[in-house]
């Protein structure tokens, strides 16, 4: 039976451009429009759609990073430009997420190396990037001017606004024209509230990423999962202020009790198992981008999502 959406289904989510090739004055391989939805995914025709992408993360100082992926990666987690090349040439991610966690071990004030790490970054994958800030708010002005100055021309997705932190983000956004992941606490409304927030000062609808924040499966992924489909009802009903495409992160996926408890040899095993879960989830509860951190969980959780995609 051909799908059906239904009547009262008005709404279409919004699209958002993330990344820039040469002739869109970017230097990537390639660059996605996320979003366009205008039913379910994974149920809705799929025909013309991006399926949902899978971004790998890293980050510029590992000391405070998972220890399996230490373990799993070595020597390659020490040196940022090798890091990044492996996430595209050997895991096959579709995007990579640069977390800038170093600035905790510099005291918050090398701007400079914040400047350095994306263009870094930028300079040895040719993916798509993502770009979290220092979560610092006495330093993300500054630090947010760096990382848009520097990813200029490239599309990026800066994270990460918060209601009481937004202003730096979205003024860097607008500056250089890159998207906005807008972050709230698994809530409908206030979800809906800091998007208006953002396009009062004017950040369009087709900058702006929603991040429902989500928990490992069993750790509160359920409620995520409640709240990432109930954002998806309301927009396909025809509230715009929540038409926008999402993306999901579960980091704690590698540090649960299950992990921390595994027998010898199965830690790894079961951090990705978890991971691959999570993220394959939170695609079908309408995730656009789904970001895991542990190596091994590129690959299968790409295949997941393209097997069950393609079954729509």
């Amino acid at each position: 039976m051909a799908y059906a959406p239904p009547a009262d289904w008005s709404g279409t989510i919004g699209v958002v451009q993330v990344g820039a090739t040469g002739p869109e004055g970017g230097t990537r391989s390639v660059s996605y429009r996320i979003g366009g939805n205008g039913g379910l995914p994974f149920v809705e025709p799929n025909d013309g759609l991006s399926r949902p992408l899978v971004a790998y993360e890293l980050c510029d100082d590992p000391t405070y990073w998972s220890p399996l992926i230490i373990d799993r990666l070595g020597a390659t987690t020490a040196d940022l430009a090798s890091w990044a090349k492996t996430a595209g040439a050997e895991l096959g991610a579709d995007l990579v997420r640069l977390y800038l966690t170093s600035t905790k071990r510099r005291g918050f004030d090398d701007f400079d190396a914040i400047g350095t790490a994306v263009r870094t970054t930028l300079g040895a994958t040719d993916l798509p990037l993502i770009v979290e800030g220092p979560n610092e708010p006495a330093i993300e002005s500054e630090a947010f001017r760096r990382i848009g100055e520097a990813g200029e021309g490239e599309h990026l997705l800066l994270g990460t606004a918060e209601a009481a932190r937004y202003r730096s983000v979205a003024a860097a956004a607008l500056a250089y024209h890159h998207a906005v992941i807008a972050q709230s606490p698994i809530d409908v409304n206030l979800a809906k509230q800091l998007n208006i927030l953002l396009r009062e000062i004017g950040v369009p609808h087709e900058q702006i990423v929603i991040d429902p924040y989500t928990g490992a499966l069993g750790y509160g992924f359920e409620y995520s999962y409640s709240a990432m489909e109930r954002v998806r009802y309301a927009a396909l009903k025809g509230d715009a202020d929540l038409a926008m495409p999402m993306i999901s992160s579960a980091p704690d996926s590698l540090t649960i009790k299950e992990v921390r408890d595994a027998p010898p040899g199965e830690a790894h095993r079961t951090a990705v198992a978890w991971e691959v879960t999570t993220g394959l989830a939170a695609a079908v509860a309408g995730a656009a981008i789904v970001c895991v951190r542990h190596p091994d969980s590129v690959a299968p959780l790409k295949a997941a999502i393209e097997a069950t995609w393609g079954s729509a």
